[in-house]
């Protein structure tokens, strides 16, 4: 492990002080002081984006689309800096020139994980890194949890992109309720693992977003109104308009070529020739175990 980049600079912000974020000191357990480097001012109240380390490409793509249009149109992405979704979200924010928040479960000066320093220097160069542990505190398995609340507690509102079953996501879901915030989820293929956690929480009362405008409707009446208005909303409307029939299976579920054969009564020669076709446009990517899943086109 080692230290972050120090080209932004530090800062701390104390409960009950003027520069402590509102929304965060109204929650049950706010942190007594948030240690960051980057912008203090980005601590404003954001859209927290969470899903599944492991993620897949639908988790991935669904970062990609939801925190990037909420980037663009003004609002700050709240994340935790792990690999998978939460990664996806920041960087989603980044790519369209938007804030985004990084909560740690480590000091605020360390790198972790480990892969993520080039990110987190850019985050730190955009919007702001935080933390609850002091200067240099290494990263524990209890302050992963806790710093969930902090998630929760900056954001006016959670969505959840991808998370199975059993999840860390339900801690973060578990503190935005007791922090009253609103609890957004993003439906999963119901054959798909990584994404039971997901439907249950749906299944429990969450609202569910599948496109671009119910998101825009959503947060209308839980976020301020953004300070910029997106040039264009990326919908599902303009995803690969491809209809061929293998691409239509690996956009609903993560399959093995011969799955895919047998579900669609092809041979296993032309599905794996349409698959790798299709993989090489960018438009497919194969997971370790085999299968293969649908991603945003590029």
């Amino acid at each position: 492990m080692c230290s972050a980049s120090q080209d932004r600079a530090r800062f701390e912000v104390h409960l009950g002080e003027s520069d402590y974020p509102e929304q965060l000191a109204q929650t049950p357990d706010p942190p007594k002081v948030l240690y960051g480097l980057g912008d203090p001012s980005a601590l404003v109240p954001g859209l927290a984006v969470v899903g599944a380390r492991k993620a897949t490409p639908y988790g991935l793509q669904a970062g990609d689309l939801f925190a990037g249009w909420a980037a663009r149109a003004g609002h700050v992405i709240v994340s935790g800096g792990a690999i998978g979704c939460d990664q996806a979200a920041h960087r989603a924010a980044l790519s369209v020139g938007g804030r985004t928040v990084a909560v740690l479960g480590c000091g605020a000066d360390l790198v972790y994980p480990s892969n993520a320093h080039e990110l987190l220097t850019e985050i730190a160069h955009s919007g702001a890194v935080v933390s609850e542990q002091p200067w240099g505190c290494p990263p524990q398995r209890w302050t992963f949890r806790t710093r969930n609340r902090i998630i929760a507690g900056l954001s006016s509102a959670l969505l959840v992109l991808e998370a199975g079953l059993p999840s860390g996501t339900f801690s973060t879901a578990d503190y935005a309720l007791e922090a009253g915030r609103e609890v957004l989820v993003v439906p999963g293929s119901i054959f798909a693992p990584e994404c039971r956690g997901a439907n249950r929480l749906l299944r429990q009362g969450a609202i569910p977003i599948c496109d671009v405008s119910e998101l825009a409707d959503a947060l209308a009446s839980i976020l301020p109104a953004p300070a910029l208005q997106p040039e264009r909303l990326w919908t599902l409307d303009d995803a690969p308009t491809d209809r061929d029939r293998v691409l239509a299976a690996l956009r609903t579920d993560h399959l093995r070529p011969d799955d895919v054969a047998h579900a669609l009564g092809l041979d296993i020669v032309t599905v794996a020739r349409r698959i790798g076709a299709l993989e090489a446009e960018g438009l497919v990517v194969r997971f370790s175990d085999g299968r293969y899943g649908a991603c945003r086109h590029q």
